[in-house]
């Protein structure tokens, strides 16, 4: 397993790590999440991603019981937890980025988790109701009481991440270490264009979500549409007709091709391709079923076939390369 520091901090997460969003204490039962937490832990994956919002809650415990059944040394993962939806209450301050709410939050993820301090808390959305210094101050006096180590952002604008920053060195204040962007082949433009003066500068690490585009970057909706999947599942009949276009399938069924002209698979290709970034410090996997995800902890082997000529095949096919902002 290959490792990469954080952003400028001088934490290390593996390259490839596992996250609960959908699956664990929802599309999963707790048995099968204990086998994946463990397979990819035996992998060499140290980084674990959660969310209060995650099964409104459910992920967390789930999560929570099998570290303290595992009784991993604590110094060899790495844990998080994202502040803004709420794990279900809907009542003033039990959502948002609000010094209360923060502090609430990440006391209910530490119990949750049965761990003493999250190495990573995310804010998971922006907060328009609550000025940037409370929420920079909140975070700041978590680190300072010990109950996490770094702090960061999630689907934040570059523009969010650097008043953020402009806050922290105003206030003498640590500002955000990372940032949880969506990154796959539909959708690049945050991670190759709008951030790319805030690497350049600050420095921001980066764990990415859904490298798969919601599993449509691999061969399982190329034929009959299958039973069971996250894009066939009710209520999510938006997300198929957002993600499910005639174009997109054209896309991934050429791809595809390249894939097995490369010897391996379509998934492992859309994985591969988000790790040649050098801005991307972990891409999360998710997988509900023990063979995916030994399938895609082996994608890091397919990163030396991406020569600048499969590199160039793969953009002629996708036809989306964003445009280089002008410093």
């Amino acid at each position: 397993m290959e490792y990469r520091r954080l952003g400028n901090s001088g934490l290390k997460v593996s390259v490839l790590s596992l996250g609960s969003w959908l699956t664990f204490g929802h599309q999963i039962n707790d048995d099968m999440a204990e086998k994946l937490m463990i397979k990819a832990y035996d992998n060499g994956v140290n980084f674990f991603d959660n969310a209060e919002i995650y099964a409104q809650g459910k992920s967390e415990k789930v999560m929570g019981k099998i570290l303290k059944k595992t009784k991993w040394d604590r110094t060899s993962y790495v844990v998080s937890s994202k502040v803004f939806f709420g794990d279900g209450g809907k009542l003033p301050n039990q959502t948002g980025l609000n010094r209360k709410h923060i502090f609430e939050a990440c006391h209910a993820a530490l119990k949750r988790l049965n761990v003493e301090y999250l190495d990573l808390f995310f804010c998971h959305r922006p907060d328009k109701e609550t000025p940037m210094e409370e929420t920079v101050w909140a975070m700041n006096h978590l680190i300072q009481q010990g109950k996490i180590l770094y702090w960061g952002t999630s689907e934040w604008s570059a523009q969010e991440i650097m008043e953020a920053h402009m806050v922290a060195k105003d206030l003498r204040l640590i500002g955000p270490v990372m940032e949880q962007p969506q990154y796959n082949m539909f959708h690049r433009n945050k991670m190759e264009s709008e951030y790319l003066k805030i690497f350049k500068t600050v420095g921001l690490g980066t764990t990415i979500w859904s490298p798969l585009a919601s599993g449509v970057l691999t061969d399982k909706y190329l034929g009959k549409f299958p039973k069971g999947t996250r894009l066939g599942m009710s209520g999510n009949e938006w997300l198929k007709e957002r993600s499910l276009t005639p174009e997109r399938l054209e896309i991934t069924r050429n791809l595809n091709d390249l894939a097995l002209e490369l010897d391996t698979s379509l998934a492992k290709l859309a994985i591969a391709w988000c790790i040649k970034n050098e801005n991307v410090s972990t891409v999360i996997l998710g997988a509900s079923k023990l063979k995916h995800l030994s399938e895609t902890l082996t994608s890091l082997d397919v990163v030396p076939k991406l020569t600048t000529e499969v590199d160039e095949k793969i953009e002629a096919i996708l036809n989306n390369k964003p445009v280089q902002p002008a410093f």
